[in-house]
């Protein structure tokens, strides 16, 4: 009970009776708050320092920008203006002393409208080590130096003639978007997005028994644009919108001399690039609050995508060329339309339980003209038959009903079922049925451990398997290919969190996955996972925070051959291992000017292959590889609003893949390779920079 003494209550009361024309007499326009967050006009940040590589590794450069060995620039930063009525503007900038660089600016009103620029680099890295012979590495004709043409590799002038050969390319990104917020509910957007990629990337090519792997060109140029308009209230929520995409590659093909002694007069090749192409689709989405309880909502898209870049030469080989009969069109002229609808409906009729339901159709339709090509094969040989393009196009129809229920004591349990038809005409098999039974409970087993447990159970059944002669030969009769066989499916997981103490969290999941193909005398017949994963996050003081998480993961499968077409009569097994291991650990002393941090992490992986047919032959060498990764870091407070940070970034990766190791250029007679090998490589990047804030 609060207790006032009479004064309070006579002091009140006197208070209540001053007049409303004295009260409306007080000036508050110099009342300010001190205790309210109201933001500066202009705040931000700039960050400036230097870096260093400690090693060159196309590897270690892939995606981060830090390829090279030396110094870089560390650059970036941020800027917010922030404008009486609701006027924004922001800028964001990150690694501009790199190939990964970024640049953002978002600007806008309000409730009124938005715009945003940005710019964004990252860097692709293929190969380490590799050489080649071929002069014009880059463009869309690669010759030979002298010496070329021979016999073998063995007789090529490889040791005057290969160089040192970069593989890689930049992705550089282009993106612009605006939209414009109506008081009546409408919003409209626009945006605009350029990929360009510039470089090169690895290609293989074969004339008859000998093959060279190339250095292809990268020019290519995607651009992407879309115009909407939403509406929007409490009940319903619309939106349409209509998006375009086109694909420009810069050469339309890639010719090469033939390093090895021509046969057939086959001493140029010419291999076809990605062809430009484009994409048309309207997109329309709606959502409707049926009743508080109730909601329904549906999407449906309608597309077109068109190709008709011109055809190439049939062959390059003058001594052939006069025999092939001419190409039935100067031009695919290719045309598939795409249609894509679904409908929602969620419930809930109980307090505790919820039900959705959902109808989906995917359909992709090819309206491409069918045409008869003749056949050469590696620029050398005429084909006594001529091959057709098939109009590949198929069907889906994909229903889904589940149900969600929270019951007494923390027990939460879910179940549903899924259809999924599909019809693929021309394929071996035209459809195929697939039905998946799930369920998932958690529990809240005592005041620390939660539990959770999952189950699924799918099989797949199709129509008559068919046997494909649109390739060229028959297949095998007994072959099931894994992604139109009978499958059964069958997955399980379970999952534990503990809550040792208030400060310290473990949680433990197994999941585990199976594949069988039992009708398949020819084929993939199983493949099973079993994945592992544990974490740990412990607060031990207020000031120092650890984690710690452990994965292991293992894939194995088994599938039977036929080399008689008659019966299975090899076998082959595989089997991958991934495992991790990392931890981390953040401290903060010297009255909170001081940070400190560490993550250190490692990861394993293992792959065997067995073939087994029968004989008595050693199998294939196993791939390996490991990645040790530390990283430190430390920010010191040197100011207010200036700040000291430092960082080591310390890497080791070594691999072995006998698809690579030891097979240089000349290693094998009738390969011209270009003598990559497996990654191997320690790194160490250092990294100090100053952080000032305004």
């Amino acid at each position: 009970m609060n207790t006032h003494s009479p004064l309070f209550l006579l002091a009140a009361l006197g208070l209540l009776s001053v007049p409303a024309t004295a009260m409306a007499a007080a000036d508050t326009a110099n009342w300010k708050c001190q205790a309210c967050p109201y933001p500066k006009a202009i705040t931000g940040a700039v960050e400036a320092g230097l870096g260093t590589v400690s090693e060159d590794s196309q590897k270690f450069g892939d995606y981060t920008g830090l390829q090279e060995k030396g110094a870089y620039l560390a650059l970036g930063g941020s800027l917010r203006v922030r404008g009486a009525g609701g006027y924004y503007a922001d800028l964001d900038a990150a690694n501009l002393g790199l190939d990964t660089r970024s640049l953002g600016i978002n600007s806008g009103h309000e409730g009124l409208y938005s715009l945003h620029l940005g710019y964004a680099e990252l860097p692709r890295h293929f190969a380490d080590g590799a050489q080649t012979p071929y002069l014009g590495n880059g463009g869309s004709l690669l010759t030979l130096p002298a010496g070329y043409p021979a016999e073998t590799t063995a007789a090529m002038p490889l040791a005057s003639t290969l160089q040192p050969v970069s593989i890689g390319y930049k992705k550089k990104r282009i993106d612009v978007s605006a939209a414009l917020l109506n008081s009546q509910n409408w919003t409209y957007r626009f945006s605009f997005t350029r990929d360009v990629r510039d470089g090169t990337r690895p290609m293989t090519a074969a004339f008859f028994s000998t093959a060279q792997q190339l250095v292809a060109p990268v020019d290519q140029t995607t651009d992407q644009f879309e115009v909407s308009a939403a509406y929007a209230t409490r009940t319903l929520q619309a939106t349409v919108a209509y998006q375009v995409s086109r694909f420009g590659n810069g050469p339309d093909s890639l010719t090469f001399e033939n390093p090895f002694t021509p046969v057939r007069g086959a001493s140029l090749g010419q291999l076809a690039l990605a062809p430009d192409n484009q994409m048309h689709q309207l997109v329309a989405t709606a959502g409707l609050q049926i009743t508080p309880l109730v909601r329904a909502s549906a999407d449906v898209a309608y597309g077109r995508l068109t190709q008709n870049a011109g055809y190439l030469p049939a062959t390059l080989n003058a001594t052939l060329a006069s025999s092939v009969p001419a190409l039935p069109a100067g031009s695919l002229d290719g045309k598939v339309d795409t249609f894509n609808a679904n409908v929602r409906l969620t419930a809930a009729p109980l307090a505790d339980l919820r039900v959705n339901a959902s109808y989906g159709h995917n359909a992709r339709e090819n309206k491409t003209a069918t045409a008869a090509y003749p056949q050469v094969a590696t620029d050398m040989f005429l084909g006594t038959e001529t091959r057709s393009n098939v109009p590949f196009s198929f069907t889906q129809d994909r229903f889904k009903l589940g149900a969600d229920y929270r019951g007494l004591e923390g027990i939460k349990l879910s179940a549903g079922g899924e259809l999924d038809y599909r019809s693929r005409p021309y394929h071996e098999v035209v459809k195929t049925r697939e039905t998946t039974v799930w369920g998932r409970a958690g529990m809240q087993a005592g005041e620390k451990l939660n539990l959770g447990f999952k189950l699924a159970k799918g099989v797949r059944t199709h129509s008559a398997y068919g046997v494909s002669t649109w390739f060229g030969a028959a297949e095998n009769p007994l072959l099931r290919k894994y992604n139109l066989a009978d499958r059964h499916r069958d997955t399980a997981g379970v999952r534990a969190d503990f809550a040792a103490t208030e400060a310290v969290n473990l949680g433990l999941a197994v999941d585990y996955s199976n594949d069988g193909y039992t009708r398949s005398p020819v084929g993939l017949q199983n493949a099973r996972s079993v994945n592992i994963t544990a974490d740990l996050s412990a607060a031990l003081s207020e000031k120092t925070l650890l984690t710690f998480f452990a994965q292991s993961d293992r894939m194995r499968s088994r599938q039977a051959g036929s080399q008689t077409s008659l019966f299975p009569d090899w076998e082959a097994a595989g089997s991958d291992r991934f495992h991790a291991l990392g931890m981390g650990v953040k401290h903060t002393l010297l009255a909170d000017k001081l940070e400190l941090g560490a993550d250190l992490s490692f990861s394993r992986t293992k792959s065997d292959l067995r073939v087994d047919q029968g004989l008595d032959q050693p199998g294939f060498p196993q791939a390996n590889s490991s990645q040790d990764t530390l990283k430190l870091y430390a920010r010191y407070r040197l100011a207010d609003n200036l700040w000291l940070n430092g960082s080591l970034w310390h890497e080791r990766y070594e691999s072995v893949d006998w698809r690579l190791d030891g097979v240089l250029p000349g290693t094998v007679q009738n390969l011209l390779s270009l003598g990559q090998q497996s990654p191997d490589y320690r790194v160490t990047v250092l990294n100090v920079s100053l952080r000032y804030q305004f």
